[in-house]
């Protein structure tokens, strides 16, 4: 069995990183947050694992450690650590694309019942000891229009399916979507307005990419209902936030629910605090509790796959950025 040396781009003392006793015993295993961690081993690493998300120390052990042949990331985005050198490289990058998309279905459909039932109302006037009835609204036969139909938007589309809703998706490659039965109707990029105008819950589910950042504002919330709800669990930046707050201020949606913003952690006194339209989450939709570990896990069946040179899975287009 060939010896590999595995560079792990973490706090040594983070308790999931015991995982990585089940390596074999020829795996040579050397953790830190610092470069100086990483000086004497780098020269023969083969392999580096990046669990910390930071760019500049992934870019800084990259250029110590030549003989590199894979690098994986415990995220699934990659919008914080691609550099043009590694881009450019023929190293494989993988991501743990998949192990968060149950969550963050999970929270779309919370989202959307969350404002189709009046659940703050709901608390709100329970805090007050007011016996204040209401209509809700029935989810069945609604509209979810997911942008972006990767992993994450399949997720919401079969939960979707499940609850009677119709699902119309918006993606680059409508072609590739042949073998989609979760959905109703499929969007090309041309499309978009014609998507949005027909949802009544809007779920971002996007990559952030020169492409797609931005790609929702003012035009586009105009284009939605009034009823509409917008729910990112993709990335900050594809949303114009101050687009969003304009939308929100004049009450030309209905709400939104978030998960990623432009700015993390948000910062205090940010007006989104404020709005009683949004339904706020700091960027933990997916932090179950056994997520690092099955994040861990997904990183050791890769490396069991790249110990007898079989193909790795969740190899990314580093050049698309996803």
């Amino acid at each position: 069995m060939e010896p590999i040396t595995l560079l792990v781009l973490a706090d040594p003392a983070e308790p999931h990183l015991a995982m990585l006793e089940a390596l074999p015993d020829t795996t040579t295993v050397v953790a830190g947050k610092l470069p100086e961690a990483f000086e004497r081993a780098a020269p023969q690493a083969d392999v580096i694992f990046n669990c910390l998300g930071d760019r500049a120390l992934l870019q800084q052990v990259w250029r110590m450690a030549p003989r590199v042949q894979w690098i994986h990331t415990r995220s699934a985005g990659l919008d914080g650590i691609l550099f043009p050198e590694l881009i450019e490289s023929p190293v494989p990058l993988t991501n743990a694309r998949g192990v968060f998309s149950d969550a963050l279905a999970e929270f779309a459909i919370g989202a959307v019942l969350f404002f189709a039932k009046g659940f703050r109302r709901m608390v709100t006037s329970q805090m007050r000891g007011r016996w204040d009835e209401f209509d809700t609204v029935l989810i069945h036969g609604q509209t979810v229009g997911i942008v972006g139909y990767g992993d994450i938007g399949r997720a919401v589309a079969a939960r979707a399916q499940a609850l009677g809703m119709k699902v119309a998706v918006l993606r680059r490659r409508p072609e590739l979507m042949r073998e989609a039965p979760c959905t109703t109707r499929v969007f090309g990029p041309d499309q978009k307005t014609a998507m949005l105008s027909l949802a009544d819950y809007v779920v971002i589910a996007v990559p952030l990419t020169d492409e797609t950042r931005g790609m929702i504002g003012d035009a586009e919330f105009e284009a939605m209902k009034t009823s509409a709800v917008v729910i990112n669990i993709g990335r900050g930046p594809v949303i114009d936030e101050r687009a969003l707050m304009r939308a929100l201020e004049r009450k030309r949606i209905q709400g939104a629910a978030l998960d990623v913003f432009e700015t993390e952690p948000l910062p205090a006194g940010h007006p989104f605090y404020q709005f009683d339209n949004v339904l706020l989450s700091p960027h933990c939709a997916d932090h179950t509790p056994d997520w690092k570990a099955r994040a861990m896990q997904a990183f050791l069946d890769n490396f069991e796959r790249f110990r007898r040179g079989e193909p790795l899975r969740n190899v990314v287009d580093k050049k698309r950025g996803y």
